[in-house]
This record gives C-alpha cells, structure tokens and sequence, in this order.
C-alpha cells in the first residue's frame, strides 16, 4: 500500500470515531450508515442500543435488479437510498441520523442522503 493511500485512510478512520462520538441511534431513529466503495454503495441502519442491524440496501440488492443498467453512479447511489427509505417505511421508520462513515458529504453520498429524503425519510 502507498504512502498516499494509507494516509487517506487514516484521515478517513480519524473522521470517522469524531462522527461516532456524536451520532447514535436508536430502534426509533436508527442510525444510517452509508459505506461507499470504489463500484458499489451500501446503505443500512443500525439500532446502536441493542446492536442490531434493522435493514441493509445496496447496489447490489436484488430489489435494483434491472433499474441500475444505464445509470451513472451517482444516480444509482439516489436509488439506494429511495430503496433504503421504503424498506424503512415497511418497518414504520420515518426518521434517521445519518452517518456519512467519515466520506465527504457530496457526489454518492449526497445522493443518497437526498434519495432517502425523496423516500420519505426524515434526517
């Protein structure tokens, strides 16, 4: 691993525990994490008082089958979290912190975050 690289990812861990300081969840407004890889994104909530994952969405999720084929990234990035917000919806969840997971707040993840609004969650 280079140098460079191995730096980012420790600024990245390093933002990261800072935003985990602050932002818990609960099984009412359960926390949700968004984890952004090179090809794929991936988005779940998790309930931090009893440790629990409640529900986990990705790009690689059968529900997104045939509606990824086409789309830049970033669109399907807002198809993760419309598909993250009704999958919540069914759980009666209206309501999430959101956890950026130590990645800026642009591009993918934005996209998400505003594709989970759009879903009818609350932030």
């Amino acid at each position: 691993m280079s140098r460079k690289i191995a730096i980012r990812k420790r600024a990245r861990q390093r933002r990261k525990y800072h935003i985990r300081k602050v932002v818990n969840g609960t099984a009412v407004r359960p926390r949700m994490v968004i984890y952004r890889s090179v090809a794929h994104m991936y988005a779940q909530l998790v309930d931090d008082v009893s440790g629990q994952t409640l529900l986990g969405v990705s790009s690689l999720s059968p529900d997104l089958k045939g509606q990824t084929e086409g789309k830049n990234p970033t669109q399907v990035a807002e198809l993760v979290g419309d598909l993250c917000a009704k999958k919540a919806r069914e759980k009666a969840i209206d309501a999430v912190v959101f956890d950026r997971n130590g990645f800026p707040y642009h591009g993918r993840v934005k996209a998400v975050a505003e594709g989970a609004r759009k879903g009818g969650l609350k932030f």
